[in-house]
């Protein structure tokens, strides 16, 4: 009896699809059939659309975000608080603050965490411009939005360090009980965290 299996150009076009986060062999196997019963204007669409991004997106040369142009629109803004910069590690960072419409300073993108495990420190990351560009700045105050992992919180420890000298304030993004969410599922470390950084009311 013959087994049966995807012709070459679609196992490829699988074991691709695999690469991306989160995504599974059974997920990019369905991801892959759809893309081929799909209208072919979509799918050619879709593989011209990261063409394009892959040849126009680069990192703001001020703060490294995503941007087709040499600045990014954040930068470009003169309406921002120049004296207060929030650090992240991934651009998708900047767009979940920007939602809340709380934060209007501006931003660096470090593009990753330390993470000795994984080999990367410092040099691997956008630390030496966010040094560079806090000498001499309006800059007063830094915020740590970093992951609260074991590597966003190293990061954040580590970019103190470094900042704290420079006579400017760092703080770091308060912990705390979500929005409607009952304390009886509320872990020990949040809510810790969230007596710690309890607030006159």
């Amino acid at each position: 009896m013959v087994m049966y299996f995807y012709p070459p150009s679609i196992e490829e076009l699988i074991s691709y699809l695999t690469r991306l986060p989160g995504v599974g062999p059974k997920t990019a196997q369905r991801l892959a059939l759809h893309l081929l019963n799909t209208r072919e204007a979509d799918a050619l669409g879709l593989a011209q659309a990261i063409s394009e991004a892959r040849r126009k997106v680069k990192r703001c040369r001020v703060c490294g975000n995503l941007t087709d142009d040499d600045c990014c629109p954040v930068c470009l803004d003169d309406t921002r608080d120049n004296t207060t910069l929030c650090v992240v590690e991934q651009p998708g960072d900047c767009i979940v603050i920007e939602r809340t419409n709380q934060f209007h300073g501006r931003y660096h993108v470090l593009h990753g965490s330390l993470s000795p495990m994984e080999g990367i420190g410092p040099a691997d990351l956008n630390i030496e411009s966010l040094l560079k560009r806090l000498q001499g700045s309006d800059i007063k105050e830094v915020i740590m939005a970093t992951n609260t992992g074991v590597e966003g919180e190293a990061t954040a420890l580590y970019l103190a360090r470094q900042i704290k000298p420079l006579g400017i304030s760092v703080s770091r993004l308060a912990y705390g009980v979500a929005v409607g969410g009952d304390l009886e599922y509320t872990d020990e470390v949040t809510l810790g965290r969230a007596l710690q950084g309890r607030l006159n009311i």
